[in-house]
């Protein structure tokens, strides 16, 4: 049955991807960006201009969807990017539980871990370690590995990372591990999607390779 969702990141490449697929089963999306025309123009979608530091009170929704997110390098310091990663996603969680959604599907990332060694990781880990003890009925973590999607067409910076990761993955082929090989933004929207729809209950984490099987055509 089509719902009320709250979507966050829809600017991203997985974000963009979340957003085509929600409208195109019917479901009611308001998007939330931080300046007007910037989510992709798309039959059902609201676009709501926010500011994650003073987030209003959102449209009354069943579930959530947050696929904020960003780079060190792109947000310029530590803890500009803690302000996204953590700050940001914490504080659209809160004011979605508050808008009535018992669901939430939140874009992580592979090695997240609140006591890892490395800033970003650990980022990640703590954001999902505060998303946990909010209390939904219902919370979806994907882990997805590196991304494969076209940033250039979104005017994003290409990552170095995941451009080396889908160079050796390349060559490499089924070598690579299911758990480590590039994953396409469209699979990550897809797999997170089924996963929320299965509702169950408490906190739910999908590594890459089960993303990959979930998120399959």
């Amino acid at each position: 049955m089509p719902c009320r969702v709250l979507l966050a990141g829809a600017t991203g490449l997985v974000g963009r991807e979340l957003l085509r697929a929600l409208c195109q089963r019917g479901d009611t999306v308001h998007a939330l960006v931080r300046r007007a025309g910037a989510a992709p123009p798309t039959a059902g979608a609201h676009e709501l201009v926010v500011d994650y530091a003073r987030l209003p009170a959102l449209p009354l929704a069943d579930a959530a969807v947050c696929a904020l997110g960003t780079t060190i390098k792109v947000a310029g310091s530590q803890a500009a990017f803690r302000a996204v990663d953590f700050d940001a996603v914490l504080a659209f969680a809160r004011a979605a539980k508050a808008a009535g959604a018992t669901r939430l599907g939140v874009v992580s990332a592979l090695g997240a871990d609140a006591a890892s060694s490395n800033f970003y990781s650990r980022v990640k880990g703590e954001a999902e370690a505060a998303l946990g003890a909010l209390g939904f009925a219902s919370l979806v973590i994907a882990r997805p590995s590196l991304l494969a999607g076209d940033r250039g067409a979104l005017g994003q910076p290409e990552r170095l990372g995941e451009r080396v990761g889908l160079a050796v993955s390349s060559v490499l082929g089924p070598l690579v591990p299911a758990a480590w090989r590039p994953i396409q933004a469209a699979a990550v929207a897809r797999g997170l999607l089924r996963a929320l729809d299965d509702a169950r209950p408490g906190v739910r984490i999908v590594a890459s390779a089960e993303l990959q099987k979930l998120g399959a055509l």
